[in-house]
């Protein structure tokens, strides 16, 4: 092999790494996992009170990690959503009372805006192996219960952190809040109040029905990322 063939090929690998790294490139594409955490609903039988009737959140999670700095997440959970007009202070005509209790089935789909490069290796590019983070996007609540299954979508944001435990295992925080289409998730078997309980029609974005979730999550790392600098074997031509 002459010699200028030699440091040309080699100088285009370490181009090809360069140009790769600095796209700010993750060393594996996904992620894949799952997460428990808690919910609570918001809406005509809860305005203001957050973490009133809490219950339990599982799920499972995958995420495509575009670079360093952006990602994309689907997820599948499972929750339920609780509440009663008992006891507030809120006075409905007639002095009627509701209390509902559904199951929530709950497919989403969310953008990632880190903070830090996130990631344990390339401490050149500054990257750090903690990072918080922002979310947005959409999804679908299929709730049962309640004398009928209500079909919604929904809009979502929130923000979490995410730390690299170690290579290939992360663990993560989030904090996120889903804003129904609907404003019949809050309706019990029997008992239409809390649908629209003063007569007011709501809009499509006004006095509908919110649920807001914390979890933990846990992932692991796959997918090496395909890099020119990861080839084993050159181009011999």
């Amino acid at each position: 092999m002459k010699r200028s063939t030699f440091f040309h090929r080699i100088s285009v690998i370490v181009v090809s790494c360069i140009v790769c790294l600095t796209a700010g490139a993750q060393e594996y594409l996904y992620e894949i996992g799952g997460g428990l955490g808690s919910s609570f609903y918001m809406g005509d039988a809860n305005k203001n009170a957050a973490f009133r009737n809490m219950n339990a959140e599982a799920g499972a999670m995958f995420r495509y990690n575009a670079n360093f700095r952006i990602a994309f997440k689907g997820d599948l959970l499972w929750t339920r959503l609780t509440g009663t007009t008992v006891g507030q202070e809120n006075v409905y005509p007639g002095n009627a009372e509701a209390t509902f209790d559904r199951q929530v089935i709950d497919f989403g789909g969310q953008g990632e805006f880190n903070f830090f490069p996130f990631s344990d290796k390339y401490k050149f590019l500054y990257t750090k192996r903690v990072s918080p983070y922002i979310a947005g996007g959409f999804g679908l609540t299929v709730s049962p219960g309640g004398g009928a299954t209500v079909i919604s979508p929904y809009l979502t944001a929130g923000t979490g952190v995410k730390y690299k435990l170690k290579n290939r295992i992360n663990i993560g925080a989030e904090l996120s809040a889903r804003k129904s289409f609907s404003d019949r998730l809050d309706i019990a078997a029997g008992n239409e109040l809390l649908n629209s309980p003063y007569g007011i029609n709501s809009s499509p974005l006004k006095n509908k029905d919110w649920y807001i979730i914390f979890a933990v999550t846990v992932t692991y790392d796959f997918g090496l990322r395909n890099c020119n600098c990861n080839k084993k074997d050159m181009d011999k031509k």
